[in-house]
């Protein structure tokens, strides 16, 4: 009976801890951090990204959402970066930091915001648009300044394959190692269970869409993608520079915040350009 209860126990305790760890944790606006780690090297499609996750920032829903967007955050793959600070301070105002000209600096704004989070109980979500060794420098720096942060207080997003392979790879073995790393379908592709938002042909739909993508912000990233997509080797967007949009990193945004029913480019602009 005895060795019954044991492993009765034994089975109660693994299904338990499985369920825990099969538990995917929540954003908490009132206390969490989001922070939107961009590349930009080589591809634009960050710089759509930006201009559709601005909607977002515009939505009441979202008016208190704290966050801190970095400039810069690419691994090991070549090719020339995407200068779009101009578009950083549209969007974000404040809330970044560049770390294309300035790592070290940005490093330490960075960290800085990373520990006020910390230090009022909240969790730090990253989403990952580009590689994750920033991150890792992060994680490493606060370690040397003595603060080990929990995993299941810092937790990763990624969509892209590519960008785990452009990520070094101690550097990825370390993220994944030291947080909650979560990894999704590719955001690039509607009816994986990401949101899918890349489309060649949508901005030609409406004079709804027409309408939109006539905004400053848009303006603005489809300025910036023009001059640089393609660009003395760097990479050619090909539904960007055939008018349509590519802002499949914010796929990570849609998870990290939980966003139901934005399963492509049609319904996110149908909800959030109703929420401006």
């Amino acid at each position: 009976m005895k060795k019954i209860l044991i492993s009765l126990t034994i089975i109660v305790s693994t299904l338990l801890s499985f369920t825990t760890m099969a538990k995917d944790p929540t954003f908490n606006i009132k206390s969490d951090l989001l922070l939107l780690n961009f590349d930009l090297k080589t591809d634009v499609d960050d710089v759509h990204t930006m201009a559709a996750l601005d909607l977002i920032l515009r939505s009441p829903t979202y008016k208190e959402l704290n966050y801190f967007a970095v400039a810069g955050t690419y691994g090991v793959q070549g090719g020339l970066y995407v200068p779009a600070n101009n578009l950083f301070n549209m969007i974000f105002s404040e809330h970044w930091t560049d770390a294309h000209e300035a790592r070290k600096t940005s490093i330490i704004q960075t960290t800085k915001k990373i520990k006020a989070t910390l230090a009022m109980g909240g969790n730090i979500w990253i989403a990952e648009a580009g590689q994750s060794d920033y991150t890792q420098t992060l994680l490493e720096t606060l370690k040397s300044e003595g603060i080990t942060v929990p995993k299941n207080n810092i937790i990763v997003v990624q969509h892209s394959e590519w960008n785990e392979k452009e990520t070094s790879h101690d550097a990825l073995a370390y993220v994944k190692e030291n947080t909650t790393y979560i990894k999704i379908a590719d955001g690039n592709k509607a009816g994986n269970g990401s949101a899918g938002f890349n489309e060649e042909t949508f901005a030609s739909k409406s004079l709804e869409n027409k309408k939109l993508l006539s905004s400053v912000t848009w303006i603005k990233a489809n300025k910036i993608s023009a001059q640089y997509n393609g660009i003395n080797g760097r990479y050619n967007n090909k539904a960007i520079s055939n008018g349509g949009v590519d802002f499949s990193d914010l796929s990570e945004v849609i998870r990290i915040l939980d966003i139901k029913n934005t399963p492509d480019v049609a319904s996110f602009f149908n909800q959030f350009n109703k929420e401006k």
